[in-house]
């Protein structure tokens, strides 16, 4: 079905970072009207102005990295390190709902749809804080998303791992025939998602054909963790 955001307009977050570049390509590509910000989040201020600046959101995608902070385990990690992927990915994202939410509660419609991570489905050694704070964004989109679906307004979350972006598998990484190895005894599907797979899954959350799925983490990991 082409032009499937015929009509709308998104605010794409870190549009050219993590999941931002595909998701602004393909979003474009069925019509919609993007907003691609690359601003820092770093405070309830910048995250409201721009929302203010956007003006009318019909789907605000929630694109938030952060690094993983992989290797560290938890008796090591200091303060400043568990408090980070909480100012990255947490407070960002309400922020960012927080000001958005009004005007699409007051025209009875609109989509809010949010990178995640598969960490806060299943556990994974040494990541406390990033999945402590990945986990945090999941029972945020199911709080929110119940208390807003009354207002035809649906927030949903994509519970990925293992999908192609160059903040977590860089090309350094990619050609380690030991990451190759790793990949195919690790993940079910035996290959990492594409980032175009995954805008398609947050293409149907923002399009008018997802109605009825409200405040759910869907994972999206060739397998690797299953609900």
């Amino acid at each position: 079905m082409a032009d499937r955001l015929s009509g709308k307009r998104i605010l794409v977050t870190q549009a050219t970072r993590y999941m931002g570049p595909a998701t602004v390509e393909l979003f474009q590509e069925e019509g919609g009207t993007v907003v691609a910000d690359d601003s820092d989040l770093v405070d309830a201020t910048a995250c409201s102005q721009l929302v203010a600046d956007a003006g009318r959101i019909d789907v605000l995608v929630a694109n938030l990295a952060s690094p993983n902070f992989s290797g560290t385990t938890v008796t090591d990690l200091d303060p400043a390190d568990w408090h980070k992927p909480f100012s990255l990915l947490v407070d960002p994202l309400h922020w960012l709902t927080q000001a958005v939410l009004p005007q699409m509660i007051e025209r009875e419609e609109g989509k809010i749809v949010v990178y995640g991570s598969a960490t806060a489905l299943r556990g994974l050694k040494t990541v406390a804080a990033y999945s402590a704070a990945r986990a945090a964004q999941v029972g945020y989109v199911q709080a929110v998303g119940v208390e807003v679906a009354p207002h035809n307004v649906q927030v949903n979350l994509i519970a990925q791992n293992y999908v192609e972006n160059a903040e977590y598998y860089p090309p350094q990484l990619m050609d380690k025939p030991s990451f190759v190895a790793s990949l195919k005894r690790q993940v079910p599907a035996g290959r990492l998602g594409t980032a175009r797979e995954d805008a398609m899954l947050a293409l149907f959350l923002a399009s008018g054909e997802c109605n009825f799925i409200v405040g759910q983490a869907l994972p999206f990991a060739g397998g690797w963790v299953q609900r």
